[in-house]
């Protein structure tokens, strides 16, 4: 990994031709080179394929197989669970880990994804709990700053208001902000404006700006 120097307003990752990711042997190789830079990319494969190992590799978790990638910004690894003391309310973990300023962002956008700041963590629901991570994450966010955000399947246990809230939370904060995100779409009319496929082996970027999930479906083995 070749960490870059902060820029107020562009986050980027490249990864270079060659690049290969895997635990004990690889599970996937980049075909050409692929540089992003600040919006919402799409990571989308069949289970196994490797989607959470490149979102680890890319947040230095993970050393890669081989090759090299650079990444531009302030990081952030989402995983699919997230864990605190039972018994804390949402709103006691979000005075901890959100910084003021952001607060009352954070508790407005808490309302429109309808949960219960109140509730004890333990007594959460698992898509409620995913809400709870959702919120800290985008609050955590630095406005002076580039960042990167690296979700592994955000949207498991939501409902389609629920991802429509953090979508368009999402497209508030492109300006300074690029998102990897892995996810299984539920219905197949999803816009993909950007995407990166993972397909027997290969790591590649799919699409012209105007597909949906129905066609990219087609391209994964």
């Amino acid at each position: 990994m070749t960490p870059s120097p902060s820029d107020p307003s562009r986050a980027s990752v490249t990864l270079s031709k060659g690049l290969a990711i895997g635990y004990h042997s690889i599970l996937a190789t980049v075909t050409e080179d692929i540089p992003l830079k600040n919006g919402t990319h799409y990571l989308l494969a069949r289970n196994g394929r490797g989607k959470t190992t490149l979102l680890k590799t890319l947040a230095g978790l993970l050393r890669q197989q081989s090759g090299q990638y650079t990444t531009h910004g302030h990081c952030q690894f989402i995983g699919d669970e997230f864990y605190f003391d039972r018994e804390l309310k949402s709103k006691a973990i979000f005075k901890a880990l959100i910084p003021e300023p952001h607060r009352e962002g954070a508790l407005q956008l808490a309302e429109q994804l309808e949960l219960d700041i109140d509730k004890e963590f333990g007594k959460l629901s698992f898509g409620n709990r995913k809400k709870v991570g959702l919120v800290i994450a985008e609050f955590r966010i630095l406005k002076d700053r580039s960042n990167l955000v690296f979700y592994d399947e955000p949207f498991t246990g939501l409902d389609s208001p629920a991802r429509e809230a953090i979508t368009a939370q999402w497209l508030s904060t492109s300006d300074h902000t690029l998102r990897i995100v892995s996810c299984h779409p539920d219905f197949d009319s999803m816009a993909m404006p950007s995407a990166l496929l993972i397909s027997d082996g290969e790591i590649f970027r799919g699409g012209d700006g105007n597909l949906t999930w129905a066609d990219f479906k087609k391209c994964l083995s």
